[in-house]
């Protein structure tokens, strides 16, 4: 597994090391300007999946809870005993189960743009709703959304959307016994407000945060504002 790694802040900052974790068939890249941000304060790191961006392509695609196992051993790989890990869209829902099932390796969750929502969960309707938030976000994501469909491959990308559509995000937010921070662009068509507040009521210690304008991908759209959310959260834990 590839990962980008931030420059170690100053001994003085007792902070936990955060892990970025991408979304749907994008990588680290768009996590950068994030990354960028934290790693002031933070160690930080942005994996790329199996799969994924510059990370091996295992010849099989790999289902929600495999991408929570892969991440998982990865972070034991790195001498990471535990993280916050900070995910956005399809990476909220491989945090979520790796933090319902090995919670000794989550010292808190942020989950930006969580999905799917299960009153949309079909192709059509997610396809349809990622069209529509295409206004509200950076022009230069879609290069890196082509960027990293062209290194995925379309096999990957459509198999890993279907085990995304399958995936009960509600069934293992109960479980997560982090505190957990849920956060949603005011924008985002992918994750209405009714969504976001459900995800966050369904987390034992969870709290929702909105920002302003933002859209989907607010890691990488309006990553100053994100990151004032994440940090603020991360003070508390």
């Amino acid at each position: 597994m590839f990962s980008r790694v931030g420059a170690r802040p100053a001994p003085r900052c007792p902070a936990p090391t955060v892990v970025l974790v991408h979304g749907q068939v994008i990588s680290s890249l768009y996590m950068v300007p994030t990354a960028r941000l934290l790693a002031r304060d933070y160690a930080v790191l942005a994996p790329d999946l199996p799969g994924f961006g510059l990370s091996a392509k295992p010849r099989a695609v790999l289902s929600v809870p495999e991408l929570a196992d892969a991440l998982a051993a990865w972070m034991e790989a790195s001498g990471l005993r535990s993280a916050a890990l900070v995910a956005n869209s399809l990476g909220c829902q491989v945090v979520a189960d790796l933090a319902a099932r090995r919670p000794e390796l989550v010292e808190a969750l942020v989950l930006a743009g969580p999905t799917m929502d299960r009153e949309a969960r079909t192709a059509w309707a997610q396809v349809g709703r990622w069209l529509r938030d295409w206004s509200g976000e950076r022009p230069s994501l879609a290069l890196a959304h082509l960027r990293d469909f062209a290194l995925a491959g379309p096999r990957r990308s459509w198999r890993t959307f279907r085990y995304a559509l399958a995936d009960r995000i509600e069934d293992k937010l109960p479980r997560v016994e982090a505190p957990a921070l849920v956060v949603r662009g005011e924008r985002d068509p992918i994750v209405p407000q009714r969504w976001a507040e459900e995800v966050a009521g369904l987390l034992p210690r969870g709290r929702l945060v909105v920002i302003p304008g933002g859209p989907h991908c607010v890691n990488y759209s309006t990553p100053g504002a994100f990151t004032r959310v994440v940090r603020a959260f991360l003070a508390t834990v």
